[in-house]
Order: C-alpha cells, then sequence, then structure tokens
C-alpha cells in the first residue's frame, strides 16, 4: 500500500515542537528505573535520543539502524543495516525512536534487546503495544512531518488554489 493510500492527514512537527516534546519524554523516562545508556534508532530516534540524553545526563549512547519502510511503501520484513556497538540484552537501557507507526521496527529491535525499555515521542493505535512511554498519538491515517524531512516556502491561500488563481 502507497504512502498516498495509508496517510489521508498531515502532523507537521517544527524543531521546536520536537524538543518540546522529547524533553517531556525524558521527564516520563526520569520516573522510571535507572537508564544506563541510550539506543537511538536511526535516524529518526537520534534528535530525541539526543535530548534525552542531555536532560537525564547519560554518556552512553548507542545507534542500532533497522529499515522497514521508505516514505511510500511498507517493507515485509525489518532489516539491521548498522547493528549496536553494545554487547547486551538491553537491561538498563532505553531505545528512542521519533516514532512508532505500524510497530515492526520496534518489535524487532525488542527481539534483540529484550529487556530494554521503548520510548516514542509520537505513537500511533497499530504501533502503541510496541512501546513502552510515549508523549503524544495521532491517528493511524496521519503522516507525521518530521522537521528533517520538510522546509519552509511560500504556500499559496487556500482560496486561491480553489479558484485556480494560484499560478
Amino acid at each position: 500500500m502507497s504512502s498516498r493510500d495509508r496517510y489521508t492527514r498531515m502532523f507537521p512537527v517544527s524543531w521546536e515542537q520536537l524538543h518540546r516534546d522529547s524533553k517531556a519524554l525524558a521527564w516520563r523516562l526520569s520516573d522510571g528505573p535507572e537508564i544506563t545508556g541510550i539506543v537511538a534508532i536511526t535516524r529518526g530516534g537520534m534528535f530525541p535520543a539526543a535530548v534525552i540524553a542531555r536532560e537525564l545526563d547519560i554518556r552512553v549512547i548507542d545507534t542500532i539502524s533497522v529499515v522497514s519502510y521508505d516514505w511510500k511503501e511498507q517493507a515485509a520484513e525489518p532489516r539491521v543495516v548498522k547493528p549496536l556497538a553494545l554487547g547486551t540484552d538491553g537491561e538498563g537501557l532505553v531505545v528512542v525512536d521519533d516514532l512508532v507507526d505500524s510497530g515492526n521496527t520496534l518489535r524487532y529491535v525488542r527481539t534483540l534487546l529484550p529487556k530494554a525499555r521503548f520510548a516514542t515521542v509520537y505513537a500511533k493505535p497499530a504501533g502503541r503495544p510496541a512501546v513502552d512511554v510515549y508523549i503524544t498519538e495521532v491517528s493511524q491515517d496521519t503522516w507525521i512531518l518530521q522537521p528533517w524531512d520538510s522546509e519552509n516556502q511560500f504556500v499559496q491561500p487556500i482560496v486561491k488554489l480553489r479558484t485556480g488563481d494560484g499560478a
């Protein structure tokens, strides 16, 4: 199924909003068990992980790169393109990603780090069971437009688009 069919809504996120939401996620995580390190799922989890690491004064940060989709299509099976450097079952770690959509990526990483906690800034209903802590839930048909995937540009007023004067 293409993104054109799956996503009927758009939720644009600014850098400032992502920072606020990532800091809120750090607050939620600070109430839980001791965290000895963070694993960021690249690429989306890197910015939230950096904010959380700063707020919780965590210096041990690793990354794992798992490809399970691109903006057009959902992949059949997640695959690791960059494994963890840490050799661990996840004890004391928090795995951070920007969002959970279907949950495929997080469920896969959980098989690699069964004792880790999983945290995302944004969650969709289908993926919510795969995450332990999140900040904001959006509908399944919403594309979360992260700030690294967008740029500011002029947009015609709606009335001009409707009348065809937006040339």
